[in-house]
Formats: C-alpha cells, structure tokens, sequence
C-alpha cells in the first residue's frame, strides 16, 4: 500500500471518532433544550423563531383573557382581606382599655347622631 494513503486513512481514522463526538454532543444538548422547553410550558419554534407548539387559537384567547380578569379581582380581594387583617391584628394587639375607650367613644358619636 502506498505510504502516503496509509497516512490519509491513518488521519481519517483519528478525525472521523472525533467528529462523530462532537456531532453527537450537538444533538444530545439538542434534544435535551427541546426537553426542558416541552417540560416547562416553553413554546417550541421553528428555524425562523416561530411558536410551532402550543399554537395559540381563540379558545386559547379567550381563555387568557379570562384568566387574567380573574387574577386581577382576586389580587384586589387580597388586597382588601389584608387590610382588614392588619385592622384586626391592630385591635388584637393594642391594650385592651385603650379598645374600651375607643368603643365608648364611637357609641358617644353613634349615640349623639341617633
């Protein structure tokens, strides 16, 4: 055989495990981004950065938006729920004549108005 092809096949041998390492790892971490993408809730895209899953339709829309309402009146009702908590656990927390007085006071009005 002629030395100078033993030495070519001698390199392809050496690069080609190489590359066949290298192309594997690309498509193993591939593979797993899309994973992790599906697994959280991430759109997939195509080559172009499109959203290919989950397409979004009217249904999903619409869903949406009623959602996001419904998010926005139950943060207002929080907000409401802890105002009165803070109010309660001011009561609770002040001295107990300091209450008595302040409920005299309020029937002192309350009965004045009457």
């Amino acid at each position: 055989m002629d030395p100078e092809l033993e030495q070519i096949f001698k390199f392809v041998g050496t690069i080609v495990p190489w590359a066949a390492l290298i192309v594997s790892v690309i498509v193993g971490g591939w593979v797993f981004t899309t994973w992790l993408r599906i697994k959280n809730g991430y759109p997939l895209e195509s080559s172009w950065g499109r959203a290919i899953h989950p397409s979004t339709d009217k249904e999903s829309r619409e869903r949406i938006k009623l959602l996001t309402g419904e998010n926005a009146q139950l943060r207002a009702e929080l907000g409401s729920v802890k105002d009165r908590m803070e109010t309660i656990e001011r009561i609770i927390t002040d001295r107990p004549h300091r209450l008595a007085q302040e409920i005299d006071s309020l029937a002192l009005i309350d009965g004045g108005k009457k």
